[in-house]
């Protein structure tokens, strides 16, 4: 564990420290600068030098993390050359070995795969939110989150190392076009699993706000759990009241997911995740895309055209993915389609609260489950 510095008040704690530092330095990133573009250059390469040389000396992470050194990174992903994926603006994730009973790197071929996600050094957004990922996931676990089994800090250098998850993203799976579908059940048990994440961070003592759920960030085991990964989360706001307050700032979220409210305003809220989840399960239901040029003017926007059709229980199976070949419960889809509905309601008051939505899927496959328990239960009967 990283030593605390003796600059920081005795009547601080670590923990606390960090959130104060971990809040300015996201505040700091947001602000507009009326400067020159080289003026707003060296301030933000200031800012990150100053934030990264705070971090070092005054952050204290959970026990429960691992701390790598760099050299030992640089050999198990034969110097960053074993590459699983393209990060966007954090940079690139590559493949790397653990040995489980050591919890340490080794060479590749020996012990048990892992992620390791390498930061863009040159973007000072994508070191605030690397802060906010180790600091999130250090503390937050879950079944339905990507574990975080350790993190590098050396110089500029910044990284991370997860579970390996080898079925890689939902959207892989979700839109190709060769192969097999997803069959339907196995549809809304990893719509389950994002709820179930969401719902947990929603529900914990200090609220956190996923902020940009879609089909890319949600990765998946070998026999398709789905799992949360590439953290932007933030901590909910409160009033001296102990009322939530929606989070103001840079809007961080993708085009398509994003709710209305907050791509226009930038306020968050918890239900802003609720929109988020409701254009995955959309996505899900119908096999498509969010956004596709290609697609015809009217469907361009997948939300917007799915819309009629979610409000009717008959016209609800029209859009659902043809490649299921009506391998589906019909009442199920209906039931889906209707939460979908609610979840992507214009109006936030009108959302439901994730841990509804939670229920109403489980009970939604449940009830799926039980009625073709009893069906195969009376087929014997019949046959006895």
């Amino acid at each position: 564990m990283l030593k605390t510095s003796s600059r920081m008040e005795s009547s601080t704690s670590p923990i606390d420290f960090l959130k104060s530092t971990l809040s300015k330095l996201l505040s700091d990133s947001t602000k507009p600068s009326s400067k020159s573009t080289s003026t707003s250059t060296k301030t933000s390469s200031s800012l990150r030098k100053k934030s990264i040389s705070a971090f070092q000396s005054e952050l204290t992470f959970s026990e429960s993390l691992k701390s790598f050194r760099y050299r030992d990174l640089k050999t198990t992903t034969r110097n960053f050359r074993d590459i699983l994926a393209e990060g966007g603006l954090f940079g690139r994730v590559y493949k790397g070995w653990l040995d489980v009973n050591k919890s340490t790197l080794t060479k590749p071929g020996s012990g048990i795969v892992v992620a390791i996600k390498k930061l863009n050094v040159e973007s000072f957004q994508s070191h605030s939110e690397w802060l906010a990922e180790v600091f999130n996931l250090g503390q937050i676990h879950h079944e339905n989150l990507v574990k975080l089994i350790g993190y590098c800090s050396e110089f500029d250098n910044r990284l991370l190392v997860y579970e390996f998850l080898p079925r890689g993203c939902l959207e892989n799976h979700l839109f190709r076009r060769s192969g097999q579908p997803i069959p339907w059940s196995t549809r809304m048990s990893i719509a389950i699993d994002i709820a179930r994440g969401i719902s947990f961070l929603h529900n914990l003592d200090t609220q956190v706000i996923y902020r940009d759920l879609k089909v890319s960030k949600i990765l998946l085991d070998s026999v398709f759990k789905a799992k949360l990964s590439h953290f932007s989360l933030t901590r909910d706001a409160l009033t001296e009241d102990d009322t939530r307050v929606a989070i103001q700032g840079q809007v961080v979220g993708t085009h398509g997911y994003a709710a209305p409210e907050y791509a226009a305003r930038g306020g968050l809220t918890t239900k802003s995740d609720v929109y988020s989840f409701g254009v995955v399960l959309l996505e899900l239901l119908t096999g498509k895309r969010v956004m596709d040029e290609i697609r015809p003017d009217f469907e361009k926007t997948l939300t917007d055209w799915a819309k009629s059709f979610l409000s009717d229980i008959r016209g609800v199976l029209k859009i659902v993915d043809t490649r299921l070949g009506y391998q589906y419960p019909k009442k199920e889809v209906q039931g889906a389609a209707a939460l979908c509905l609610q979840c992507l309601h214009i109006d936030p008051n009108y959302r439901p609260a994730m841990r509804d939505v939670l229920a109403t899927l489980e009970q939604l496959h449940t009830s799926r489950d039980h009625a073709r328990t009893l069906g195969e239960k009376d087929s014997i009967s019949n046959a006895g």
